[in-house]
């Protein structure tokens, strides 16, 4: 075996090990670009060590490529989560929320949430300017599936 394939497994096997600012340093040097900052340990690991040996050994055959193009083609779009949204809620509905004694107020439009006369697209952007911090709109709100 050669000195090549050897450094490469060495490296595979040690990520698991590797604490997360190794892995953010492998990250970069391997996409040319920093991994996304709430990418978790546990994508990180199989995502990284797949990109390692793709540099060394090179990536999947362009018929391979298409093959998994095609497959993806086919399959069917799951719903989005604001599709869901839209059908959890009609037009007119409106959300209330008492947050440290007092009532905040969202109204549900055909075109997103109204709050104090202004229009977002979610939830979340809402729930920031109530709190001061980033929350889920959905769960701050107490509209998230199951949360009932």
């Amino acid at each position: 075996m050669d000195e090549k394939n050897e450094a490469t497994r060495e490296i595979v096997r040690r990520l698991p090990t590797a604490d997360r600012e190794e892995l953010l340093r492998l990250w970069e040097e391997n996409f040319g670009r920093p991994a996304s900052p709430g990418l978790r340990r546990s994508l990180i690991l199989p995502i990284l060590a797949y990109r390692i040996q793709e540099r060394v050994y090179g990536g999947l055959d362009p018929e391979s490529e298409r093959r998994l193009r095609e497959a993806v083609g086919k399959l069917k779009p799951q719903g989005t989560r604001r599709a869901e949204k839209a059908q959890a809620f009609k037009p007119g509905t409106r959300i209330l929320r008492e947050w440290k004694g007092q009532i905040h107020e969202v109204l549900i439009t055909a075109s997103g949430f109204e709050y104090k006369g202004e229009t977002f697209r979610t939830l979340s952007p809402i729930a920031k300017r109530i709190t001061g911090t980033h929350w889920s709109g959905p769960a701050f709100f107490g509209t998230k599936r199951g949360s009932r």
